[in-house]
């Protein structure tokens, strides 16, 4: 599909400054092009990348490593920011039944934990699997249990999961185990806890490429979290002249007879504006973006995009007067009788996270939805039962924790549920065929979870696509390494 043509500067709107809309923004400001960026959020950038700051302490939405299998990715990171990124350990456990276990695996740990009975019928469990395997595993505890076997997946994935999602691990799609743990087998694991920990690969070594991302003992880190990143992204797309309007919403989009579009904004005010572009990239949740599009599109795009759904996540940032009691950076909650799902340790993270190495900081990760009674309560309340949760854990004592904050973010997951793949499809080929001219991009744009280099990937080829003038990759054909796989799904070979 060959762009329209102008007769004027070409004209881009990119709706969110997350990741995925400043990288866009980011490339394509680099080739001159007239741009404007609109984001919600009045103060920050970076989406759900961004760096809350509070009484001079700093903290992630949900920890966001920087490694990515792409070297490109990679190298537009080291290209933003060339000198304020760290490099960290990663040390992660998972606390099952009063114990901590070390991820990747430790074998003499896990039998030392379990007992040599329990082990032992583990690694039977797992055998069995190996043996009396479906063909083809219909959900995500389907395929774990073939993977890792029954016992094994029950202690390490299927309360937490459950927890993430809000669903039984059989309504789960199995495409979200098969992304998530690609490349991951027991064997594999165990065979990483048997040999010594070695640092990965700094960019620019071709060995990346065969790391599996599940076993990473390493990665990099802006000093002053990934909002530090984005923030710097920003102020090269305003210093090349693009235009970022923050506080400002898109409330409709209309495709003109001339082929651009006419986007309406409204500010914290509440007035509205409206400006018309030749090119528009979307970040927005793609349900929301579908319900938006006038004229309307077709019965069956909007009932797909009506069913899609999501899940919350809330941050509670408790500040101990005490130093971190764990070398973490972050930890899995195993745990049924405990809400949190989460914990990060940012001073791990980044040492500049924390402003007095004798405090600690921690996040409390909550999933939930929006209708949930812990979304809606009160701030003292949510600070309260972290704490609690902090000191049943072990890891505070009465008296430790002497402040802290509460940041929800909504929308943060698209839930992979049984029906997306087919939702998503529907969707797609509705946009190909009746939006010419609308790009989606990331994680909530395009409705796949996602880490951060998966949705700047996307962001990077929907820019060689508007530069080139013409559709020469199809991004739903990157994959979760941020990959782009030549493949001719739809007979359309790069097109789409």
């Amino acid at each position: 599909m060959v762009l329209h043509e102008i007769d004027h500067p070409l004209r881009v709107g990119v709706i969110g400054a997350g990741p995925a809309g400043l990288t866009a923004a980011y490339l394509l400001s680099k080739a001159g092009l007239e741009l404007d960026i609109w984001e919600a959020d009045p103060i920050a950038v970076g989406g759900i990348s961004r760096t809350v700051r509070y009484k001079g302490f700093r903290f992630d939405i949900g920890g966001h490593r920087f490694f990515s299998k792409s070297q490109e990715v990679e190298d537009l990171w080291s290209e933003i920011l060339p000198d304020d990124m760290v490099v960290q350990d990663r040390l992660s456990r998972i606390y099952y039944q009063g114990k901590f276990y070390s991820y990747p695996l430790d074998l003499g740990e896990v039998v030392n934990n379990l007992g040599k009975r329990q082990s032992l019928l583990t690694l039977a469990s797992y055998l069995k699997a190996k043996i009396d395997r479906p063909a083809s595993p219909a959900n995500f505890e389907d395929w774990m249990t073939r993977k890792f076997g029954g016992r094994l997946y029950r202690m390490f994935f299927k309360s937490y999961t459950e927890k993430v999602w809000g669903i039984p691990c059989r309504d789960i799609s199995a495409d979200w185990a098969a992304q998530r743990i690609k490349g991951l087998s027991l064997i594999q694991a165990a065979l990483a806890a048997l040999r010594p920990a070695q640092r990965q690969p700094e960019a620019g070594d071709g060995a990346r490429s065969t790391v599996i991302k599940t076993l990473i003992t390493a990665f990099r880190y802006p000093r002053h979290g990934p909002g530090m990143l984005w923030e710097a992204a920003a102020a090269r797309i305003r210093e090349r002249g693009g235009r970022l309007h923050l506080g400002t919403r898109v409330s409709g989009l209309e495709r003109t007879s001339e082929g651009s579009w006419r986007v309406t904004l409204t500010n914290a005010s509440g007035s509205q504006r409206q400006q018309v572009v030749d090119q528009l990239i979307s970040s927005a949740p793609l349900s929301w973006l579908v319900a938006q599009v006038q004229p309307s599109l077709p019965p069956e795009a909007l009932e797909a995009a009506a069913a899609l759904r999501y899940r919350d996540f809330l941050t509670v940032a408790l500040i101990l007067k005490t130093p971190s009691s764990f070398p973490d950076t972050w930890l899995y909650i195993h745990d049924p009788q405990l809400q949190v799902g989460r914990i990060q340790n940012f001073i791990n993270w980044s040492a500049e996270m924390v402003p007095d190495p004798r405090m600690a900081c921690y996040g409390m990760e909550y999933f939930c939805n929006d209708t949930d009674p812990i979304w809606n309560s009160k701030d003292a309340d949510l600070i309260a039962m972290a704490t609690s949760e902090l000191i049943s854990l072990g890891l505070a004592a009465e008296g430790d924790v002497i402040d802290g904050a509460v940041v929800r973010q909504p929308k943060a997951y698209p839930v992979y549920d049984d029906l997306y793949t087919e939702r998503r499809a529907i969707i797609r080929d509705t946009l190909k065929t009746h939006c010419p001219g609308l790009h989606v991009v990331g994680r909530n744009g395009m409705h796949q979870y996602n880490n951060q280099d998966h949705s700047m990937m996307t962001a990077m080829l929907t820019a060689r696509n508007i530069l080139a003038g013409e559709q020469l990759y199809d991004v739903w054909q990157v994959n979760q390494d941020a990959e782009y796989i030549e493949a001719d799904v739809a007979g359309g070979g790069k097109g789409g």
